[in-house]
């Protein structure tokens, strides 16, 4: 594979752990794929009517939630991706459409409650680290317009020019956003003390497999772990 991922010894022991893949020659739309509008508009039907509190009994829910208050963001009010997405289907909402690449690991995370990044491998710089940040790094969240700086002691993915990718285990940065002119792609899931491995390594396997299947993407199968 064209990325490695390490994580440092104090987050280790905090129970981080991820799975990781990439899948090449993707072509990357925004509509247009019927056989991901089929799979989302049955998943929604599923999921429709579901009592969202039930979610809080899940144990990979309550582990991800764990793990939010440990690094010092309340669950209650910034959800974990899966769970998220789980809430608003439950309540008869829509999927968040992006492209066929992001709806992907959309799914994906929906199902397994895993939450899955998504990277541009050309816009990465060498390898990646999970590190607790030092403080003062800038990061520029998907969804925001302007950058922020980081207080220390958060968990962040860097590459190898020290730019934030990730605020683990749910920003991702823009920097390394999907976009149509995307060619390869890092999928990789985020895990946390409680949950299974196997849940992890599910959720990018599936990820990986709807990239083949929704954008026309090349998958070895090879799985790494750090």
């Amino acid at each position: 594979m064209r990325v490695q991922i390490n994580i440092c010894e104090n987050l280790k022991s905090m129970g981080v752990f991820v799975f990781y893949t990439e899948v090449y020659d993707v072509t990357v739309v925004k509509s247009g794929v019927k056989e991901l509008d089929d799979e989302i508009a049955k998943l929604e039907e599923m999921y429709k009517g579901k009592d969202p509190e039930t979610l809080k009994e899940d144990p990979v829910v309550r582990a991800y939630r764990d793990f939010f208050w440990r690094i010092g963001i309340d669950p209650t009010k910034i959800r974990p991706s899966g769970e998220a997405l789980r809430r608003r289907l439950y309540r008869g909402g829509k999927m968040p459409r992006i492209n066929n690449v992001v709806d992907s690991g959309n799914i994906a995370s929906l199902v397994t409650l895993v939450p899955i990044g998504l990277y541009d491998i050309d816009k990465i710089k060498g390898n990646l680290k999970i590190v607790m940040s030092e403080g003062n790094e800038i990061f520029y969240d998907l969804g925001k317009k302007d950058p922020e700086r980081l207080s220390k002691g958060i968990p962040i993915m860097i590459d190898e020019e020290k730019k934030v990718l990730h605020i683990y285990p749910h920003r991702d940065s823009k920097l390394t956003s999907i976009t149509e002119i995307t060619k390869d792609v890092l999928v990789m899931g985020a895990g946390v003390s409680g949950v299974p491995k196997d849940q992890v390594k599910k959720a990018i396997t599936m990820t990986a497999s709807y990239i083949v299947s929704f954008a026309k993407g090349k998958w070895s199968g090879e799985i790494s772990e750090a």
